[in-house]
């Protein structure tokens, strides 16, 4: 089985904030599989996807962002799903809004949810996909920062990274992870 997990946080006022991009991108790659109803466990929203490829799990933490961690390793364990078969996607501020970074593994970078899931996985191997967000100007806070919404300039950039994201992970259903990234890196 293959898991698929986005980063962000629960709840209305978050819903359109720079943090719960990953969020935002699972729920595109659920509308292209057609997945059925989200069920819960483990403090974490699922829903799994039966096609000719395998089983495919959807995964969005519930936990907030700087705790994915406890939601995810149990999952997993849960489900038995091993590390080689998960890719995380989220909001990386060291990228322009719109770019995409695959890697297979790395450091949280300052990154709260990874560190979370690094610190609960035991190990920073493991395949994801960063997604562009930018950085504050101006002297902005960062906290403030990743909880704002994307300007009108900025969302059409969100909204080609978030369907690029989705296409990679449908890409990797079908072909290793270093053949996506080599595919969708630098595109």
């Amino acid at each position: 089985m293959k898991m698929i997990i986005g980063l962000g946080n629960p709840g209305k006022q978050y819903e359109k904030t720079r943090h719960n991009v990953g969020f935002v991108a699972i729920d595109e790659l659920a509308k292209r599989l057609d997945a059925p109803a989200w069920q819960t466990k483990f403090n974490g929203a699922y829903t799994i996807v039966h096609s000719p490829k395998g089983k495919i799990m959807l995964v969005k933490p519930l936990t907030y962002m700087n705790l994915s961690g406890e939601c995810v390793g149990p999952l997993m364990d849960y489900f038995d799903a091993e590390l080689e078969d998960i890719v995380v996607l989220y909001d990386d501020l060291d990228l322009a809004p719109g770019k995409l970074r695959l890697r297979q593994k790395g450091s949280a970078g300052g990154h709260n949810g990874m560190k979370s899931l690094i610190a609960h996985l035991g190990t920073d191997t493991f395949n994801r996909i960063r997604i562009g967000i930018g950085r504050p100007e101006g002297g902005m806070k960062v906290s403030d920062y990743v909880l704002s919404t994307f300007g009108k300039e900025e969302q059409p950039l969100i909204d080609e990274s978030v369907e690029r994201s989705a296409s990679a992970c449908i890409a990797w259903l079908d072909s290793t992870f270093l053949e996506v990234m080599n595919n969708y890196n630098g595109a």
